[in-house]
């Protein structure tokens, strides 16, 4: 292309952040943050859902951002270690005798 026929940058930028909004309306339709029962409770903080953060449904908290620096901190699992927690797994079934 031509530079006189190469559409300016920003029309690109804004054209992106229009197909992230309509995707993440899309999710968020998909997706509805809980708010009570047992999906409201959140394996991550108990109180946030990194989910929800990434649907832009909740800002994220302190705690969260905390434990997310403190998994990124941590060392990593040896061979071992993922191998026994694999066969420790029930899986999707919950079946212990059947690892995934």
């Amino acid at each position: 292309m031509t530079a006189s026929r190469t559409p300016p940058a920003n029309d690109f930028v804004r054209w992106v952040e229009e197909k992230s909004d309509a995707v993440m309306a899309d999710l968020a339709d998909k997706f509805p943050p809980a708010t009570s029962g047992p999906e409201a409770i959140h394996a991550e903080t108990f109180t946030q859902r990194i989910e929800e953060v990434l649907l832009g449904h909740e800002a994220p908290d302190d705690a969260l951002l905390e434990e997310l620096a403190a998994l990124e901190d941590a060392p990593p699992l040896s061979d071992e270690e993922l191998a026994r927690q694999a066969l420790e797994s029930g899986g999707a079934d919950a079946d212990p005798a059947t690892p995934e």
